[in-house]
């Protein structure tokens, strides 16, 4: 259904999957989006698509499919009429039966408006790509649709929307990036709906009926579109990001707290409310958790008393957020499936940064700490066999320094040690005459290098040698990795 050459989105593809029915549990315990995600890892491992991986996680985040196995996939469709395609490159005729339409143009055709009348028969999934946004059909006229995505189609001169609330078949609505600004009220209409996406639009506020869509599992909203009372009502919810709450929508927090089928939710604060870590509590299928605070102070020690889910893939608690120290269940044989940690920990001791190492599935790492306000002087030390699987590490306000041994961060691309605090009680660690050998070229797959040196507790001479001393161990290292140094 996808143009020549498209970046199909993993999760899109997998919510289209699971609105069709392809999707079926045979399993207990496994939800339809997990047996999706086994579905799509399988067409990679026969090479029916190709992975993309997003840069900064290291994870697969969408595909691509090659040219000919584009062109068998779309042969075996038209023999099975299970897609009709309309585009300028290559369209299918469409038969008096349309189950499935991609529009992938915007030349009208007597082809184009014979598809568009047939589609009311018998029309599940319609997908609708930008340059044919003026062909887009009366969405009234499909009775049995269960699929639209209509992403990057500008609705902003259109009321094409109004009739949304009669696809009472409706299982996936996208309507992401098209300069609309409201949902109509009759959107409570669509009570099989399971995937609402209406990011990047100008919607302030989304229409009361929402909290009546009691099958909803992914509700994707930005952070300036509020949610009515009642949200707590929606308990099929799986994903919902990204919610902002504030002074008068406080109450919210505890309608999350009825959301105990939440595996992902991405949370924006005006200020710490400790009501959080209560609702935290019960959310115990959380996989992952970003909570962000927009306001300072940062809160020391409000999610000390957390215990994070075992199959919690994702932790992001960005800079305000304090742990007062490193959590217990950080280790190996707690979150074995940990792959994204970001959290600040006012203290952290070689032991803590030992048992972070052991996490067996980390790839990416962004770790600030308080170490030099709280006194603690000495520099850390990155051990042999540990961060197997890191790609991302971000240190932040470490005390110099910081010292690579060989066999430790085997697949370390990224590195990066911002605010990093340089103390003369911590020189010579780095090698055996006192120099200030961080151990870099025992990173065997550097691509990238960035520090940020702070003369704080040493003159300038000595913060400049340390800048030349990890400028030349870049230079020199045998990737010649990217690098900026600077000191301040």
């Amino acid at each position: 259904m996808f143009p020549e050459d498209s970046e199909i989105v993993k999760e899109r593809l997998i919510r289209m999957w699971i609105a069709e029915g392809f999707i079926q549990c045979e399993k207990q315990g496994k939800n339809p989006f997990e047996i999706g995600e086994f579905y799509f890892n399988e067409l990679i491992n026969r090479s029916m698509i190709q992975s993309i991986y997003n840069s900064l996680t290291g994870m697969i985040y969408s595909c691509r499919i090659h040219d000919m196995v584009l062109d068998l996939i779309r042969s075996f469709s038209c023999e099975e009429n299970f897609v009709t395609i309309l585009s300028d490159m290559d369209s299918t005729s469409p038969s008096s039966t349309i189950r499935r339409l991609s529009l992938q143009n915007g030349k009208k055709s007597h082809v184009m408006a014979q598809a568009t009348r047939n589609l009311s028969q018998r029309a599940r999934t319609v997908v609708i790509f930008p340059p044919a946004v003026a062909q887009v059909p009366a969405a009234g006229s499909c009775r049995f649709l269960r699929v639209l995505d209509l992403e990057h189609c500008n609705f902003s001169h259109t009321d094409s929307l109004k009739y949304l609330g009669n696809l009472y078949q409706l299982r996936y609505l996208r309507l992401y990036s098209m300069h609309i600004s409201q949902l109509p009220e009759e959107i409570g209409n669509l009570q099989f709906l399971q995937t609402l996406d209406v990011r990047s639009n100008p919607i302030s506020i989304l229409p009361s009926s929402v909290v009546e869509l009691r099958n909803l599992m992914c509700l994707d909203i930005d952070e300036t579109t509020r949610v009515p009372n009642g949200i707590g009502n929606l308990t099929c919810l799986e994903q919902l990001s990204l919610l902002r709450i504030d002074g008068s929508t406080i109450n919210i927090i505890e309608e999350l707290c009825q959301l105990t089928e939440l595996r992902r939710l991405w949370i924006k604060l005006d200020e710490w409310n400790d009501k959080l870590l209560g609702c935290l509590h019960k959310l115990q299928k959380i996989q992952e958790l970003h909570i962000k605070v927009h306001r300072w102070p940062r809160n020391i020690g409000g999610l000390d008393a957390w215990v994070a889910p075992r199959h919690l893939r994702l932790l992001n608690t960005e800079d305000i957020c304090w742990f007062s120290t490193l959590p217990t269940w950080v280790n190996p044989s707690f979150v074995p499936v940990l792959t994204w940690l970001q959290i600040a920990v006012r203290e952290l001791h070689q032991v803590d940064l030992d048992i972070l190492g052991r996490l067996p599935a980390l790839r990416f790492l962004r770790l600030m700490v308080d170490n030099k306000n709280l006194g603690i002087l000495q520099g850390l030390i990155v051990s042999p066999g540990s961060f197997p699987c890191l790609e991302f590490c971000y240190f932040l306000k470490f005390v110099w320094p910081v010292v690579f041994q060989k066999g430790a961060m085997p697949r370390l691309t990224s590195l990066s040690l911002w605010w990093l605090f340089y103390a003369r009680e911590a020189r010579g660690i780095g090698s055996s005459d006192g120099g200030l050998d961080l151990g870099l070229g025992n990173l065997p797959s550097l691509q990238d290098v960035k520090a940020m040196l702070r003369c704080e507790g040493a003159s300038k001479e000595e913060a400049e040698q340390a800048k030349a001393a990890l400028t030349h161990a870049a230079k020199m290292h045998p990737n010649h990795p990217r690098h900026h140094i600077d000191v301040y």
